[in-house]
């Protein structure tokens, strides 16, 4: 887990875009100030995507029936991702490159929760205007491995809040529809990072914010549960940092900022064990612009598979 951890943030959070040259304080320092710049925005996208996941609250795609009915899921997000290969890098004069990448899963654990507040209006056959609030709790934790280091400023947890406005309630009939807004943060953290060539970067303040949407239906089967969604994911990341090339003989910082809009559809299926549910989903994530000064041999805004797997809890 502490590797998949470092996966998620090591690369992602090493630095961004071509905005980076005439932000960078040091013009010896230009070429490094542009490559860590570019890794910043390359795989701020993908860390987005592996904290806001597909569903709001695994596997719910419907209210849950007014107070006090609750629900609350344990569940890892996991984004197939592409990570740039640090190794092959070593920054000199300015310059554009073409950035080999390979192929890594990128993810994070999180924990959701949903509260039944209202059961909405009765029709019948269902319900509709019921509001549930919904939240996420993201954990991230001191990390020193290896010649990377990953220290949380004010603790190791944030919490996400939203809610559900129930469109259709499920039923023996009819299936439950729903609409979610949700922001979700990562706790802002502190970040070192040695690229193996003589070139260090030092991460400070690094924010990850999102905000989300989603349109989400649910029907269950006796023990099996499906549910399909679409929506969109805004991420805004910011950072300022300080990059050092050639064994410290030159050294320089930057500010780093990126908001990026994707699209994302998905679709789940839960087996109920009584106890609790096991539940899948499945989706794929798309569009947005992630302009970078050098290239990638797989594009910044390619269109992503993703995937969350875990286990809830309702009643």
């Amino acid at each position: 887990m502490r590797r998949f951890i470092v996966a998620a943030f090591a690369l992602g959070t090493i630095s961004t875009g071509a905005q980076a040259q005439a932000a960078c304080s040091n013009p010896l320092a230009a070429d490094a100030c542009a490559v860590g710049q570019d890794l910043f925005l390359y795989m701020a996208p993908q860390l987005g995507t592996s904290l806001t996941g597909a569903s709001h609250t695994l596997g719910v795609g419907t209210t849950l029936g007014g107070f006090p009915h609750f629900a609350i899921a344990l569940r890892g997000n996991a984004v197939m991702g592409d990570l740039p290969e640090l190794t092959d890098i070593n920054a000199g004069a300015a310059q554009q490159r073409t950035i080999n990448t390979t192929e890594q899963i990128i993810g994070l654990p999180t924990v959701d929760f949903a509260l039944g507040i209202y059961k909405g209006f009765n029709l019948g056959v269902t319900r509709i205007g019921g509001i549930d609030l919904i939240g996420g709790v993201t954990y991230v934790p001191e990390i020193a491995e290896g010649d990377i280091t990953i220290m949380p400023q004010d603790g190791s947890i944030a919490v996400g809040l939203g809610a559900r406005i129930g469109l259709l309630e499920q039923s023996a009939l009819i299936p439950g529809v729903a609409f979610s807004y949700m922001k979700r943060d990562l706790p802002t953290v502190d970040f070192g990072a040695n690229s193996g060539t003589g070139d260090t970067f030092a991460i400070n303040d690094f924010s990850v914010k999102t905000s989300s949407w989603r349109l989400s239906a649910q029907k269950n089967f006796l023990i099996f549960q499906l549910g399909a969604g679409y929506g969109s994911d805004t991420y805004d990341f910011s950072t300022n940092a300080t990059v050092s090339v050639d064994n410290g003989a030159q050294t320089a910082s930057f500010d780093a900022a990126q908001s990026m809009t994707r699209s994302t559809m998905y679709g789940s299926l839960g087996i109920n064990l009584f106890l609790f549910k096991v539940v899948g989903e499945v989706g794929q994530v798309s569009g947005g612009e992630a302009p970078t000064f050098n290239e990638f041999t797989e594009a910044a805004n390619k269109a992503r598979t993703y995937g969350s797997l875990g286990i809830r809890i309702s009643f």
